[in-house]
Order: C-alpha cells, then sequence, then structure tokens
C-alpha cells in the first residue's frame, strides 16, 4: 500500500487489475486497484454518483446497490469481487425518462426530503420486492432497517414503498 492511501476508503492501491463486469445492462471494463471498494469504482472510475458514500462502514445503507439481484453495501463489497456479475445501480432503474414505480411512490407518497439516503433505499426495495412481490409494510419496515433516513422518520417513506406493491405486482403479470 502506498503511504497516504486508505484502501477501505477506495483510494486507488498500487497496482491495478482489470474488472470485467455488466452495469446496469452495459458490459464494462475498468481497471481497479486491489483493495478498491464497488462504491469508489461505481462514483470515482465509472461516474454513477447516483450511488451515495455514507458511512463507508456499512451501517447506513446509502450506498447499497445490487449485485446479480441481492442487494449489497457497495461501501463494503469488494470491486474485484463483482468479476462477471451484474451490477444495478440507481441509474439504471428508471426507464425512458419515467421514474420506476417504487421512485415515483417515493416522491407521491412524501418519502423523499433530502434524499441522500433515496437511491440506496430504491436499490433495497427492488430487491425486497424481487424476492417477496407479497411483501407487507412490515416486511419492508423490517428489511428495510439497515437503510437510515435521517429526515422522514420512516413512516412515510415505508409507506411509499409499499405503496408500489400493487404497481409491481401487476408489471409482473404482464
Amino acid at each position: 500500500m502506498t503511504r497516504g492511501t486508505n484502501p477501505a476508503a477506495g483510494s486507488p492501491a498500487t497496482s491495478s487489475r482489470i474488472l470485467n463486469l455488466e452495469v446496469n445492462g452495459d458490459p464494462t471494463t475498468v481497471a481497479v486497484g486491489a483493495y478498491e471498494s464497488l462504491n469508489a469504482v461505481l462514483r470515482e472510475r465509472l461516474g454513477l454518483t447516483g450511488t451515495k458514500r455514507g458511512c463507508d462502514t456499512g451501517g447506513c445503507g446509502t450506498c447499497t446497490v445490487q449485485v446479480d439481484g441481492q442487494a449489497v453495501y457497495s461501501c463494503m463489497y469488494p470491486a474485484l469481487r463483482a468479476e462477471g456479475r451484474t451490477v444495478s445501480t440507481i441509474e439504471g432503474v428508471s426507464r425512458g425518462g419515467e421514474l420506476h414505480p417504487v421512485q415515483k411512490a417515493l416522491v407521491d407518497g412524501g418519502g423523499v426530503q433530502c434524499g441522500y439516503c433515496t437511491p440506496g433505499v430504491v436499490m433495497a426495495t427492488l430487491a425486497i420486492y424481487a424476492e417477496n412481490p407479497d411483501a407487507t409494510a412490515d416486511d419492508l419496515a423490517e428489511e428495510l432497517a439497515g437503510n437510515l433516513c435521517r429526515c422522514t422518520g420512516y413512516v412515510k417513506l415505508i409507506e411509499a414503498v409499499a405503496s408500489a406493491r400493487t404497481e409491481i405486482r401487476g408489471e409482473r403479470d404482464v
């Protein structure tokens, strides 16, 4: 490690490796340091700044993305572990300029205030619904407990993402 760098925070290491992965449906090749987090690569190398950087310890959920459909804290996920995998970020959620039903529900239901936690909440919610399309508000509250929000007080946030359930289930039936 080069003196003065912090590999855990995503600083480049002295040697790099080539990482091949799919990001939001696009095949991607990028040089990464041996100790870089997926969060650092997404934000600093690929310019996908919708994925936020929060605590860098896996304690806030702000950096949540999906790897092969599973919600992960990108600050704790080694970038090199994403080799050959499919990564989805908030930038890949909207469709043709239209908000995804979860995004729309958060806006319409008052589940967004400052918005810093919103990308992580959306990505985690989508993973929850993919696993359990019948998730209740209680299920969502339990599963989203790892996504901290300092603004909404959680009630509006949970109500909002729960309200998207019907539309999401309808999409699966089409």
